[in-house]
């Protein structure tokens, strides 16, 4: 008797606190006593299995039939012993769906936080390519190795947060996909960290990342008296700098957004700074920028990614010109001749020097892939038509408006 007291008690806190109907759960039960009963010895076909919801107790009615086969009533064919079995098949059925609504509650929480950070603890996985997270719900996620910092340690029992990608169902449960390298895991650990961005305040409007060696921000007030890259920063740099720690010490660099191409270009370049921007082809997105010669270097960055990080983050494919270059004085064939800027002395955003022997003029970005945005954007090699478009072209003028962390 205990035994069918303890199961109807599950039943009513199954329905209580999982919001499953009793009625589910209990033609669950008695599909499950019938598969059971089907498998004793001497069993009748066509029997039913009835779950007295009252008491907990169970029957076996087997068909009564006639001479001519025909069913004419019901008789109790419940084997002895049956209640045993009837008790673990029942508590055997509670409880999976027990763990169904479990898994459940688990998936609704998780697709809840899809684009958003969660802490998690690092597990040891077979596939050593593969890195398994353990998250703060006993939910293991996978990190897949383009999702991975090639410069970051993943060893057993780190705990580190990471960002939630993909969330979906599969046989055998559902799969929780997490990064380390998505541009919206800065973006979340900013808005964390400032509060004015989590008040809408200031606003992130474009991120160009590089994981593990350098993020450019292009940021945003709504208030006159906020500045948005002094929020970001913090006080004597504590803000930006806890986001870099949890980055691995990854550099950041923090830059005015303006709707002015000219202007977001000028600012996307910093460090370096820029005499002026000249946009050869608003319909292509062309633009050159005019630096001082000592500055050129600067301004394309080792191995080309300060130039690489500003086009994806304006969006516009940048050619950074010396000051000191013909190119840079207007040429004589405008902007639709064609020609690089520079001649052989052109340097590529990849970093890589003209022939032997040719001057150092300018150097080419690559076409940006998808926006600001975008998330690593494939690199592809160019010269923009040379020189700016002549008279009357728009030209913006800017200083070093941008900060680096």
């Amino acid at each position: 008797m205990d035994t069918e007291l303890s199961v109807l008690s599950a039943l009513r806190q199954l329905e209580q606190d999982r919001g499953i109907k009793t009625q589910v759960v209990v033609a669950a039960i008695e599909e499950a006593l019938r598969n059971a009963y089907e498998k004793t010895p001497g069993h009748q076909a066509g029997s039913r299995v009835v779950f007295d919801r009252k008491t907990g107790q169970v029957a076996v009615w087997a068909p009564q039939l006639d001479d001519e086969g025909q069913p004419v009533g019901e008789f109790d064919d419940t084997p002895q012993d049956f209640s045993r079995i009837a008790a673990a098949t029942a508590r055997h059925v509670i409880h999976q769906y027990f763990r169904q609504a479990e898994d459940e509650m688990r998936f609704g929480h998780l697709e809840s936080e899809k684009g958003d950070i969660v802490m998690g603890t690092v597990q040891q996985d077979r596939d050593s390519r593969t890195v398994r997270v353990e998250l703060t719900d006993k939910v293991e996620a996978i990190m897949p190795p383009a999702e991975q910092v090639p410069t970051e340690d993943y060893s057993h029992g780190r705990k580190l947060r990471v960002y939630i990608t993909d969330v979906r169902k599969e046989p055998r449960g559902f799969l929780v996909v997490v990064s380390r390298t998505h541009p919206g895991l800065v973006e979340k650990l900013f808005a964390q960290e400032v509060p004015e961005i989590a008040q809408g305040v200031v606003e992130i409007k474009a991120i160009a990342r590089q994981a593990g060696h350098r993020t450019k921000i292009a940021v945003w007030s709504n208030s006159p008296d906020v500045s948005a890259k002094g929020a970001c920063i913090g006080p004597m740099g504590q803000r930006v700098r806890a986001v870099m720690h949890e980055l691995d010490e990854e550099k950041i660099d923090i830059v005015d957004w303006s709707d002015d191409p000219a202007t977001f270009i000028a600012n996307a370049l910093s460090p370096a700074r820029v005499v002026r921007v000249d946009l050869v082809d608003l319909v292509a997105k062309q633009a050159h920028a005019i630096v001082p010669d000592y500055q050129l270097s600067l301004a394309i960055g080792r191995g080309g990614q300060n130039s690489d990080l500003a086009v994806r983050l304006t969006g516009w494919r940048i050619q950074a010109i010396s000051d000191t270059a013909p190119a840079a004085l207007g040429p004589a064939g405008g902007p639709d001749s064609g020609s690089s800027v520079g001649g052989a002395g052109a340097r590529t955003a990849g970093g890589g020097a003209g022939p032997r022997g040719a001057t150092r003029a300018g150097a080419t970005t690559p076409t940006p892939g998808g926006g600001g945005a975008a998330r690593g954007a494939a690199t592809s090699r160019g010269t923009a038509p040379r020189g700016p478009a002549g008279p009357g072209s728009p030209a913006g003028l800017a200083g070093p408006a941008g900060a680096q962390a």
